[in-house]
């Protein structure tokens, strides 16, 4: 980044920030601090192990600074300004979950539009908000957008700040379903003198498995017997047989019960088949480091993200499905002028409720779109 397009940058972020509202989490004088200001060259300088007396009040420091990115510690500490984490005296930490749109598999970023790694990253958190709300019944959520590629979730529930890495993973594992037993959805009960093999359904995925194959035995319903053995033979190691067999079996207190043991081998091959595809469907790709990691910097709701220009947005919980990034994430202060700008990776940008196709060469275009391509390296500031 060439020095008038930095302290083009610097300038107006500084603008931002003295109109600018952040939100402080939870006891802002135990947390770390840290950011990245705009400075010359390739790499880029964290400053950290700073508290909140070292910046003093934050809306100044901001205003004053007008850094590129602004972190707080995910964790607690006695001593947030020490220089060694050995000397904060860690005291606990919220339970952060990253949503990123570079982890998605359903996304190639070199060939996805920003647009659309957004939309597939929006998605991914409706399930990992309702895997931590409803399996966990995690009640103090928050939901932020990270100003760049995806979302971030702070859970700080009672009980949930002393938890070590190794109890975190753990959490990382059932949301992403690692090492997952199918097998083991599966219980041998004694009923009646007998035994016989039903799906867990009081909880977990195992819930969620018995959730899936009600609404597929009520799909079943209304086929007729040729085609619902022709959808039940879809499925590897069941055979016309085995769908002859399931479909004389599978009744409403059956399958309500979670009883796998009527339908013979078949049922337990189908019950194992749709619990592939509940993990697959339901499950939330995190990035696992942010959660396990106790001292975690994560981004200030209400700053702006240095690779963007867009705000970091804390988002009411009933707000999450209507909030457009591209839209709402917009600081209003970058959308009353244009700029001109000498674009170097052209390309569509969509931003502010509408799409520009931009060719390369200086052009004069709404600042906000001139902000979000100069932060993005795709073009430098020129004079006006």
């Amino acid at each position: 980044m060439d020095r008038r397009t930095r302290e083009y940058l610097a300038g107006r972020f500084g603008d931002y920030y003295r109109r600018a509202d952040p939100t402080l989490p939870p006891d802002p004088d135990a947390r770390e601090w840290g950011h990245i200001p705009w400075t010359g060259g390739e790499s880029t300088t964290m400053v950290r192990h700073q508290s909140i007396y070292d910046l003093g009040d934050v809306g100044d420091f901001l205003a004053r600074e007008a850094p590129r990115h602004v972190y707080f510690s995910a964790a607690r500490y006695d001593d947030p300004g020490a220089n060694a984490m050995d000397g904060k005296g860690w005291q606990g930490a919220d339970l952060v979950f990253d949503l990123d749109a570079d982890h998605l598999p359903s996304v190639d970023p070199a060939e996805a539009t920003y647009a659309e790694m957004l939309a597939a990253c929006k998605d991914a958190l409706r399930r990992l908000l309702d895997l931590l709300e409803d399996d966990f019944g995690f009640e103090d959520v928050t939901v932020v957008f990270s100003g760049g590629r995806g979302y971030h979730v702070h859970v700080r529930d009672d009980g949930l700040a002393d938890l070590d890495s190794e109890a975190r993973r753990e959490v990382v594992d059932y949301v992403r379903a690692i090492d997952l037993d199918v097998e083991g959805l599966v219980r041998t009960r004694a009923v009646g003198g007998t035994t016989r093999r039903e799906l867990r359904t009081a909880g977990g995925w195992g819930r969620r498995t018995h959730r899936r194959l009600r609404e597929f035995v009520a799909e079943l319903a209304t086929l007729d017997d040729d085609d619902a053995k022709e959808r039940l033979v879809a499925f590897d190691g069941i055979g016309e047989g085995r769908a002859t067999t399931l479909l004389g079996a599978f009744d409403g207190e059956t399958v309500a019960d979670g009883n796998v043991e009527a339908g013979g081998p078949g049922a337990r091959t189908l019950v194992e088949a749709l619990a592939r595809e509940t993990v697959a469907a339901e499950t939330a790709p995190i990035d696992e480091p942010v959660t396990t990691d106790t001292h975690r910097l994560i981004r200030l709701p209400g700053s702006l993200h240095g690779g963007s220009g867009l705000v970091v947005r804390r988002l009411d919980r009933s707000a999450v499905d209507a909030f457009d990034p591209l839209v709402d994430a917009v600081p209003e202060r970058f959308t009353r002028r244009s700029v001109r700008v000498d674009v170097t990776d052209p390309g569509v940008v969509e931003l502010d409720g509408d799409s520009f196709t931009l060719d390369a060469g200086v052009q004069s275009v709404p600042e906000c779109v001139g902000v979000f391509l100069m932060t993005r390296d795709r073009a430098r500031k020129v004079k006006e």
